[in-house]
Order: structure tokens, then C-alpha cells, then sequence
């Protein structure tokens, strides 16, 4: 007769370790210093990850929030999409959600500082560059021109850049404040928390009474 093998295979998640009895390991996520992680990831999408140790993390939002962007800046908008421009005609409410995405979006301050200052563009390119302000009303200023040759290319790489800014800062505040647990009844799920047990101050314990007999 063939033998039964007595392994036993080993449960799986939090409530079928809870029914076998097997206690389960907690380990705490060291955030390190979690301002010094939150400006990194900023700066760098997925450096603040990094810092910390978390690099699965930090591979995939580095992956997909610059890969989002790029996508948008480079390939859909040309360089163009992304600038900064403050003045009331055109005001560029979208840059404040695409400079979310921290260094990669900075240029677009150098070349509107520049602008503002009237200085050259830097390198001599339009790359992040703000249009041009428009001298003859009968004529087609810089930003006609690039929603002329771009058409609807021009507001889908908007969308990219903004989603991509907005979606680093969640990772941000995920390099913040770490990782979203739910809360459970640790005794429960036979939870055995990888922390030492911390030990009650010393001072006079007073003793427990009795119930008073009827």
C-alpha cells in the first residue's frame, strides 16, 4: 500500500494560518526618515522607495509614473505640453498637477523665468519652453500653431503629464506614511508580532480584589 505523505501543506494568507493555529510574523516597514523619503520621492519618482529599502516599490512607480510622463511630454505632445506660464492669458493651470512629478517637470520654471525675464530660451529650444505672447492679433501666435500641428495629440499629452504628476504624489505620500494596513484583532489571527514585547515601567502594582462575599 502506498504510504500518505504526512506533509502538511503550509496555509496560505492571514485566515487560513489563523485556523491551522500557526502564529504569524509581522514585520514593521522602517520609513526611515519619512520627510527625507517623501522629498525624494518627489524629486525622483520612486528614489524616497528606494531610500527606505522598498525597492519593488520603487521600481514600479518609477517605471510607471516616468514612463507615463514621458509618453505624454515626448511622444503625444513633442515637448510642448509641458510649460510653465503664470501670466492671465495664457494662465497653465496644468502645470501644477504635472510638476508633481518633481525634477523631470523643473525645466519648465528655468524656461519661464527666463521668459519672464526676457532672456533667450535655454539652449536655444522651445522644448518646455512657454508660447510666445502673440503680436498681431490677425496671425496665429506659438500656441495656435502647436494645437495646429499636433490637434488632439496636444490635450492627450496633457492628460498624460497631469496623471503622472497627480500619481506621484500618492507615492509620496506612500513614502510618507508607509504602507496601508488593516486593522485586525491580532489574538484572533494568531498574529505574533516581529517587535519585542515592551515591558511595563516599574512601580507599585496594587493587588487585585476580591468580590466581596454576600
Amino acid at each position: 500500500m502506498a504510504r500518505k505523505s504526512s506533509n502538511k501543506q503550509k496555509p496560505s494568507g492571514l485566515n487560513e494560518a489563523a485556523e491551522a493555529g500557526e502564529p504569524i510574523e509581522v514585520d514593521p516597514v522602517d520609513l526611515k526618515d519619512p520627510l527625507l523619503a517623501a522629498f525624494l520621492a518627489w524629486l525622483i519618482p520612486g528614489a524616497g522607495h528606494f531610500y527606505q529599502g522598498r525597492t519593488f516599490k520603487g521600481v514600479i512607480y518609477s517605471v510607471c509614473i516616468l514612463g507615463t510622463f514621458f509618453y505624454g511630454l515626448l511622444f503625444l505632445g513633442d515637448g510642448h505640453v509641458v510649460y510653465a506660464s503664470w501670466k492671465p492669458d495664457p494662465f497653465r493651470f496644468a502645470y501644477l498637477c504635472q510638476v508633481g512629478v518633481g525634477l523631470p517637470a523643473l525645466p519648465a520654471l528655468v524656461q519661464a523665468h527666463r521668459a519672464r525675464e526676457g532672456k533667450g530660451r535655454l539652449f536655444g529650444s522651445d522644448f518646455m519652453a512657454p508660447p510666445a505672447p502673440r503680436q498681431d492679433r490677425n496671425r496665429a501666435g506659438e500656441l495656435d500653431q502647436w494645437h495646429y500641428y499636433l490637434h488632439q495629440y496636444f490635450e492627450l499629452g496633457t492628460v498624460y503629464t497631469m496623471i503622472a504628476g497627480l500619481l506621484n504624489l500618492l507615492a509620496v505620500y506612500d513614502a510618507w506614511r508607509g504602507p496601508a494596513f488593516v486593522i485586525v484583532d491580532e489574538k484572533s489571527l494568531g498574529i505574533r508580532s516581529a517587535r519585542p514585547p515592551t515591558k511595563e515601567p516599574p512601580g507599585d502594582k496594587s493587588p487585585s480584589r476580591s468580590p466581596a462575599k454576600s
